[in-house]
């Protein structure tokens, strides 16, 4: 079984390092500040991660002219990284200091002994300040192992010159009832659906779970699949009655990621859809067109004065047991991520919303800038008035598999081929079991 496993995993890594040789997306630019303090190795898989730990970087040094660092930031593409970063750490070698790990990856680096550190002991000094659910989904056995960029709350984009011509008040949009027939009413005024669905991702139909009352969505609190849940059977029960009833369409291009999609959104194809706040620089790059049409406004929710958010989709960023200075490591982490002055750059920087929330009504995140100028000035007035309801997901050792079988055959499945949703989700089940 030993001999096999490293069989698998050396099978891994040298298919890791042939694809990330041959991608040209990875980066490596050798130590900043001329190698001088204390060495930082960190690995993401996003460009614009890699840009903001080295903004950071500068600013820390600025702020610590006697405890200075140099950091070799690296970006790998998406699976080289993560099949990478979990080959290193089962190996005991080759590993970073720090790295980011997604969301629905990071279950995977939770498996058995974990082999990143705890860090409880930069985040408690701070943890009143921060979204709880934000921590506890990089949780296990009461030790936190990641830390967020953002909340990620789920908020709904509407297309507020298209309900003006239906006659639709998005204010009036209280539950998902009122949602649907709101939708019949653009249908049939305008003949635009009220929105798309993915069905090759999971961000519109997670969010809908994770806004149910209770401490279960995809997984249990204990960490079991719990895809056969009769509530959940009826949220995809519910989408598939939308796209049957002509009130949603499959996502063009298969989610909402795709220039297929943001063509399509435009232009005008639909009137709404529901994503996480870290969605809004889709707008802005994507999207030009729709500058000053589109409001944010809370999720509806499926009952009066039930949750209206959840927290979606995340970075978790990791210290590793390899890490040659661990406390400085996680010093610089907590600077970036955990700090006040970090949340502010990172909503400065990469336009997300903070967790942090007492930073929310701060002055320097509510100053004009390319996102207040296209939905206008209450960003974080909609954020504050969910504070309360932004409910969380269960992450743990099944999230990859879930997460998987979300994407790639029950959205499909049902929203496509319209199997019976709860056939749909029975036979994932069975097949992650």
């Amino acid at each position: 079984m030993k001999k096999g496993l490293l069989g698998m995993l050396a099978i891994i890594l040298v298919s890791s390092m042939f694809l990330a040789g041959c991608n040209k997306g990875s980066s490596d630019k050798g130590y900043s500040n001329s190698g001088k303090g204390t060495k930082i190795e960190l690995w993401t898989f996003n460009e614009l991660h890699e840009q903001y730990y080295e903004h950071m970087a500068e600013k820390w040094n600025e702020e610590n002219p006697d405890d200075q660092i140099s950091i070799k930031a690296t970006t790998y593409p998406y699976e080289d990284l993560h099949n990478k970063l979990l080959v290193a750490l089962q190996s005991g070698k080759g590993a970073p200091d720090i790295s980011d790990v997604e969301i629905s990856k990071f279950g995977n680096f939770l498996k058995g002994e974990p082999q990143i550190l705890p860090l409880d002991d930069v985040i408690d000094p701070e943890r009143e300040n921060i979204v709880q659910s934000r921590l506890d989904i990089y949780a296990k056995d009461g030790k936190t192992y990641g830390i967020d960029f953002h909340v990620g709350a789920a908020v709904i984009y509407y297309n507020k010159e298209i309900l003006d011509k239906a006659g639709v008040n998005p204010d009036d949009i209280k539950t998902w009832a009122d949602y649907k027939e709101a939708g019949k009413t653009v249908l049939e005024k305008t003949g635009i659906p009220m929105t798309t669905l993915d069905i090759e991702d999971q961000w519109s139909f997670w969010p809908q779970v994770a806004q149910l009352e209770g401490k279960d969505d995809l997984l249990k609190e204990n960490g079991e699949v719990n895809l056969t849940d009769p509530r959940i059977v009826e949220v995809l029960q519910y989408e598939q009655d939308l796209v049957k009833e002509g009130i949603a369409i499959p996502s063009p291009g298969n989610d909402h990621h795709s220039e297929e999609y943001y063509g399509f959104m435009n232009n005008g194809g639909a009137a709404s859809v529901w994503m996480p706040m870290w969605y809004m620089g889709r707008f802005t790059d994507y999207m030009p067109d729709l500058k000053g049409k589109i409001v944010i406004k809370p999720m509806p929710a499926w009952s009066e004065g039930a949750p209206r958010s959840a927290g979606m989709g995340g970075t978790g960023t990791v210290v590793t047991n390899q890490s040659k200075d661990p406390d400085v490591a996680k010093k610089f982490l907590a600077y970036a991520k955990l700090s006040k002055e970090g949340n502010i750059e990172i909503w400065k920087q990469l336009g997300f919303d903070p967790i942090r929330s007492d930073v929310w009504d701060l002055p320097e995140v509510n100053e004009e800038n390319k996102f207040t100028e296209y939905f206008g000035p209450n960003i974080f007035g909609t954020l504050l008035e969910v504070k309360n309801e932004i409910e969380g997901v269960n992450i743990g050792e099944r999230t990859p598999d879930v997460s998987n079988a979300v994407k790639t055959t029950i959205l499909f499945q049902s929203l496509v081929e319209m199997k019976d949703p709860k056939q749909a989700l029975e036979e994932a089940a069975n097949q992650i079991k």
